[in-house]
């Protein structure tokens, strides 16, 4: 049986997994690594401790499928960057994780670029990508600048330090789904852009080679996994899960809900229209060639069922959430807007609050719980439509993934409030899976993005009965949701 090593590597952990070419896991290594926050609001992870997990966490996937896979995929937390010496191999400083917050108060005074940069890279003016980190980790240390223009430093996002070690320094490279999440990739010319990498102070030669996502991107030394592989697939974690879960043609979109939840959509070759805090990135299509995707951020999803556990102690475990939410024949006009930290796309309020609206005396604790799993439903439903607007691409099915989709009620609800079908894979881990197709299909261990679907087991949940309620208690969603937001804006005035 033909078989990929599918390396995941994450913001606390990095997963590696052998896919067959059935789609069954023929061996699976996890390990975890230390996060350091040296002052509030900075998240570094040690390079080297990103490395040795990844190569455990590989070796441990191999022992156990016993098998040789063919070929190699990687992907990886995105906007994380690295920098380090070109000779030596050594970091000038640890990595700076995608959820730091230091460079905050360099994009506001940057504030007069921000439509510039939307233009050129389809993303907001954030500290959550990766060129003020960059243009942070060379002004920290005189002379790092210079060393960087001289070429004597090299820089890139996770997926590029980890190619970089396995092949022993021959190949410094990205793909262009991690390359769009830097702000300094413009996603129109497929190219980095001069502009951008002034703007930011980071020198052009320090970056990485732009290879397509599906291609040659070295091997792996022997002297790693005690065999040679080549890496053949590569891909940021958001738009791996999107490929993953098949979505390579315009209109198929994908929403992992975890802490949060993330939504992308393709939306094909044609660029969609700036707006509603909706991002525009580089996807892969059935070839593993660059299209154009849709992304948003919804800020709580699965983390307001842990605050109803942990911070109310309402239940004991996320799963008692599907039998009190199927118990209730309605939500009686219960609404919880879970803007626990602001609200993200497409409203992006950040002086938002959570709001539980309409309770009365017979409000019971599977409300609350109801109202947290409706939320989840009604948010994506937000967002669907804004994509849509934005691309004009019709959904034609939601696939889901995460810890919430295995909750039945939630997804039934989900596809009542969308009036489409919700598809679910036997396998949730979207994200590896994505990175082992990719690889798989540069190998033939698959031929098309079809064959590698097909290998996937799926369970579909239809709209139902509950079609016509759900869309009346929406409504009342969208009411929930202007009173939270004109508290959080009355409060600015």
């Amino acid at each position: 049986m033909r078989s990929v090593l599918a390396l995941d590597q994450g913001t606390t952990g990095s997963t590696a997994l052998v896919i067959s070419a059935d789609g069954r896991v023929l061996g699976r290594g996890y390990r975890e690594f230390q996060q350091h926050f040296p002052q509030p609001g900075w998240v570094e992870h040690e390079p080297a401790d990103l490395l040795r997990a990844t190569l455990d966490a590989a070796r441990e996937a191999l022992a156990a499928a016993a098998v040789v896979p063919e070929c190699i995929g990687i992907t990886n937390q995105r906007e994380t960057v690295v920098v380090w010496d070109k000779a030596t191999g050594v970091p000038v400083h640890r990595a700076i994780v995608w959820q730091d917050r230091r460079t905050a108060d360099r994009c506001v005074a940057l504030a007069g670029s921000r439509q510039f940069i939307a233009e050129r890279t389809g993303l907001v003016l954030d500290a959550y990508f990766s060129a003020t980190k960059i243009e942070w980790l060379l002004r920290s240390n005189d002379g790092l600048i210079r060393r960087a223009m001289n070429g004597e430093l090299l820089a890139g996002t996770v997926d590029t330090w980890l190619i970089w070690q396995l092949t022993d320094g021959a190949v410094h490279a990205t793909d262009p789904t991690n390359a769009s999440r830097t702000m300094l990739y413009d996603i129109d010319a497929h190219a980095w852009s001069d502009e951008l990498c002034m703007l930011f102070g980071v020198p052009r030669v320090m970056l990485p080679e732009v290879r397509t996502s599906r291609g040659d991107f070295g091997v792996a030394s022997a002297r790693h996994l005690g065999l040679a592989l080549p890496i053949t697939g590569v891909a940021g974690d958001q738009q791996s899960a999107l490929f993953g879960q098949g979505c390579v043609a315009p209109g198929e979109a994908k929403n992992t809900y975890g802490t949060g939840a993330f939504m992308l959509m393709n939306t094909g070759t044609k660029r969609p229209t700036l707006g509603d805090g909706l991002l525009t990135t580089i996807a892969c299509d059935a070839n593993g060639g660059p299209c154009y995707a849709l992304e948003a951020a919804i800020f709580i999803a699965g983390a307001a069922v842990q605050w109803i556990r942990d911070g109310l102690g309402l239940i004991a475990t996320a799963a008692e959430t599907e039998a009190l939410a199927s118990g209730l024949t309605s939500n009686d006009g219960v609404y919880f807007v879970t803007a626990l930290t602001g609200l993200g796309a497409p409203h992006w309020e950040a002086e938002a609050r959570g709001m539980l609206v309409g309770l009365t005396r017979g409000t019971t604790r599977a409300h609350i719980v109801r109202a947290a799993l409706e939320a989840m439903a009604y948010g994506t439903a937000d967002v669907m439509q804004s994509m849509q607007a934005r691309s004009g691409v019709t959904l034609d099915a939601l696939r889901v993934d995460g810890g919430a989709a295995g909750n039945a009620w939630l997804l039934q609800f989900q596809a009542d409030v969308l009036g489409v079908p919700i598809e679910k894979p036997a396998m949730l881990e979207s994200t590896a899976l994505g990175a082992a197709g990719l690889a798989g299909l540069h190998t033939g261990v698959w031929s098309s993005a079809a064959q590698f679907r097909q290998a996937q087991r799926v369970s579909v949940v239809t709209p139902g009965a509950g079609v016509a309620d759900a869309r009346v208690a929406y409504v009342g969603w969208q009411r929930a949701v202007r009173a939270a937001l004109g508290w959080a804006r009355d409060g600015q005035r």
